[in-house]
């Protein structure tokens, strides 16, 4: 991890230098090929083989939405919005779950024949490219737009190709939007001293999160647990789910306020993508936090076009599981992932039919009766807050028993970490003191006041540069001292 740090380091300097030099000595254009061709370099260290894939699609993409714009007939509309729709989620298909329905097929031809379910490797594709499942949904989520009427076509094809291929969100995220980004590209950058304190202050929090908190839970912690649950007592198996609770959220969350800092280090501004999702006192408030980029997408681009809330309870219920479902299978060609989104779906549908249960049964005016309004706000705190204490304790340990399907390999490791954990044995050689005290730090900084995080924030952007510069340095050694010699890639690389 630690190499790969490096690495993007230097590869940023270089493109800073470069990015801003060319916006001073030569202007906005020649910046913009540059970083084009930087963030096309960039994807092709991981696999130059996909470059002709993301272009393609880039492409296709742009002139279908122009040649939306210009139709006037509606047959001719759908037509093509329809081509964009089958050429996206058919190159995501093919590349992402061919593998899988071959899987699946061979496994019901063995069941209905009794012979051995094999599948023979010169019918396997490669390995799906990285971030595939991101620019897929960016660069359709535009042709939609236009389609729409919500958005015009963009004018600037070589504006485009960059929206798709940015490097800071290429192959993980966030997805954004085509209406938040081009119209930054086609504006002069700009940086003040106080967005480049701002943005050197996530970079480092997002490494602190993956190198110090998300890659020492995984290795000491979540993926030994994860392996070999048997080895390990229940409350050590349970420490591993909270693990891996934490892992994800800080890698994840971690690598988004990486892009989010490189981004604007560069002159382009990101929507959030996290907000404390272990606050959440319910589902649907935990996928308004978590994620946030994939669960308006979903939301935008798929519940609200199924129905959304607007029929009837039963197909809203319907709509709220296909969401969810497909949101699963986006994750990962895996039943697993499937059932993931099953567990999220069922369970934002059980929220909704109690939050409108507990409506029918309130009656008009309740709060005023019994004196929990604002003019008892000792009152009001007393009765609320322990039930709203408990509905997040609820709301976390469902999210975890959902992680569990979505971290391990099979439905059989994932009953047997079920299984482990009711044995209910307590004894815990393989939690020291730090490794719980990184735990507790991970999980725990959710509750912090969000005004600390201002203040510390703000704290370091209005420090001199020789202060942010000493501050960051402490910074690189800690990172230096955590890093193990073993590289943990960021989890969402692999969707």
């Amino acid at each position: 991890m630690l190499f790969n740090t490096l690495r993007y380091a230097e590869f940023f300097a270089a493109v800073f230098v470069g990015s801003w030099a060319l916006v001073r000595y030569a202007g906005a254009w020649p910046r913009l090929v540059f970083v084009l061709l930087v963030s096309y370099g960039f994807y092709a260290a991981w696999d130059w083989r996909y470059l002709p894939l993301i272009f393609a699609s880039s492409t296709v993409d742009f002139f279908l939405a122009r040649a939306i714009a210009r139709e006037e007939r509606p047959r001719a509309r759908r037509a093509m919005l329809v081509a964009t729709v089958v050429l996206n989620l058919g190159f995501l298909g093919f590349f992402k779950y061919w593998n899988f329905a071959l899987e699946n097929a061979a496994a019901l031809r063995a069941l209905l024949t009794g012979e051995p379910a094999s599948v023979g490797h010169a019918f396997r594709v490669l390995l799906p490219p990285v971030g595939i499942s991101f620019f897929t949904f960016e660069s359709m989520s535009y042709v939609v737009d236009v389609y729409r009427g919500e958005l015009p076509p963009h004018k600037s094809y070589l504006r485009y190709l960059l929206f798709v291929a940015f490097f800071p969100h290429l192959v993980a995220g966030p997805i954004v939007r085509p209406r938040d980004l081009l119209p930054q590209f086609e504006r002069a950058p700009s940086l003040t001293l106080e967005e480049g304190g701002a943005a050197l202050f996530l970079v480092a929090i997002g490494l602190v999160k993956k190198v110090v908190l998300s890659d020492q839970l995984a290795l000491n912690l979540v993926d030994r647990v994860f392996e070999r649950p048997e080895n390990y007592s229940a409350l050590e198996v349970l420490a591993g789910v909270y693990g891996y609770a934490a892992q994800i959220y800080c890698d994840f969350s971690g690598y988004t306020d990486i892009a989010i800092g490189s981004a604007l280090l560069l002159g382009v501004r990101f929507p959030k993508n996290f907000d404390a999702p272990y606050k959440a006192h319910n589902l649907a408030d935990f996928w308004r936090r978590w994620h946030i980029s994939l669960s308006t997408w979903l939301r935008d681009y798929l519940y609200i076009p199924l129905g959304g809330n607007r029929g009837s309870e039963l197909a809203t219920y319907r709509n709220l599981m296909i969401t969810m479902l497909l949101g699963g299978l986006w994750h990962g060609a895996s039943w697993n992932f499937v059932f993931w989104g099953f567990l999220h779906g069922l369970g934002l549908a059980v929220t909704r039919a109690f939050q409108r249960a507990v409506q029918r049964r309130r009656p008009a005016g309740e709060g005023e009766r019994d004196g929990t309004t604002a003019s008892s706000p000792l009152a009001s705190f007393l009765v609320r807050f322990p039930v709203r204490a408990l509905c997040v304790l609820l709301t976390f340990h469902y999210v975890c028993f959902a992680w569990i399907f979505f971290r391990v390999p099979t439905f059989s490791q994932a009953v047997l970490i079920l299984r482990q954990i009711g044995t209910l044995t307590t004894f815990h050689p393989n939690l020291p003191p730090v490794l719980v005290a990184l735990l507790g730090v991970a999980l725990l900084s959710h509750y912090v006041p969000e005004r600390l995080y201002e203040r510390a924030r703000g704290a370091f952007i209005a420090a001199p540069a020789p202060v942010q510069g000493a501050l960051l340095f402490l910074v690189a050694i800690g990172l230096h001292e955590a890093a193990s010699a073993a590289a943990v890639p960021f989890v969402y690389f692999q969707f």
